[in-house]
């Protein structure tokens, strides 16, 4: 069989609901793991998003960030905090256990701070939030199961990542710690999807609404699936849903779906 699972950062589940409700009936993902729902867990749409077969679980914030994530599968299990600040009242880490028929397959949806303006305060909780995921992560690898990260990391990996590294090279998003960040991430033993599967450059998840970035093509890519050796060893395709960005009042950011057979 074959698992797909997929990260979108909605920009506002109540505001992109027809959208998100078509992409779903289109695509059919297996999970799909949202970001920036911007509701408290109440407000989720969950009646219309269980109509089309999915089990619903949500770590919402009123007005901010939230992260949810949508199974076809049984959930099994439910964390939504990342480990490492019991001050931090951010809803950004929500890490759910699903039975899929292979087997259960652990998989967390991300929303990673931004961390602009940089120097700064909101770009010193940027790096401890990824500190954080960098310990959590190293514990969850030790139960040597499918495990998969995804979500919107903020963080332009590469130059070729974005449409001109000259606009943003001061940007939290591509400062060199960002990147050696997400790099010791990945030295854990995560493996980055699309870098595993495809690794071209100029493939953008992300259309700022400014300045006709959509229409001129300059786009950067800051959605991630990172991948256990488990997950990445069946790792079999990887799509960015462009034609969505193209939409009637479409989010900002483009789905990234991973097809996996677990």
């Amino acid at each position: 069989m074959t698992l797909t699972i997929a990260s979108w950062n909605v920009n506002s589940i109540k505001a992109r609901l027809p959208n998100v409700l078509e992409w779903l009936e289109e695509a059919k993902p297996d999970v799909a793991c949202l970001q920036e729902i911007k509701t408290v867990d109440e407000g989720f749409p969950r009646l219309e998003i269980e109509a089309l077969g999915y089990n619903v679980e949500t770590h919402g914030q009123k007005t901010y960030n939230g992260v949810a994530i949508l199974s076809k599968y049984p959930i099994e299990e439910v964390n939504p905090r990342l480990p490492g600040d019991d001050e931090d009242e951010q809803a950004r880490y929500l890490e759910v256990v699903i039975s899929a028929e292979s087997g259960p397959v652990r998989i967390a949806s991300i929303y990673l701070p931004n961390g602009n303006p940089a120097p700064g305060p909101k770009y010193d909780y940027k790096l401890a939030w990824m500190e954080r995921l960098h310990r959590h992560a190293k514990g969850l690898l030790a139960f040597e199961e499918p495990l998969i990260l995804a979500g919107d990391y903020n963080c332009i990996p590469r130059d070729s990542d974005c449409w001109d590294i000259a606009e943003w090279e001061r940007d939290a998003l591509a400062l060199p710690q960002t990147r050696a960040a997400f790099k010791a991430l990945k030295w854990l033993g995560l493996t980055e999807a699309f870098e595993q599967l495809d690794g071209r450059g100029h493939q953008y998840t992300f259309y700022d609404y400014q300045a006709g970035r959509w229409q001129k093509g300059h786009g950067i890519r800051i959605d991630h699936l990172l991948c256990s050796p488990q997950a990445a060893d069946q790792l079999e395709k990887i799509e960015i849903h462009t034609k969505t960005r193209g939409k009637a009042k479409a989010s900002d950011h483009i789905p990234i779906v991973g097809t996996f057979s677990l």
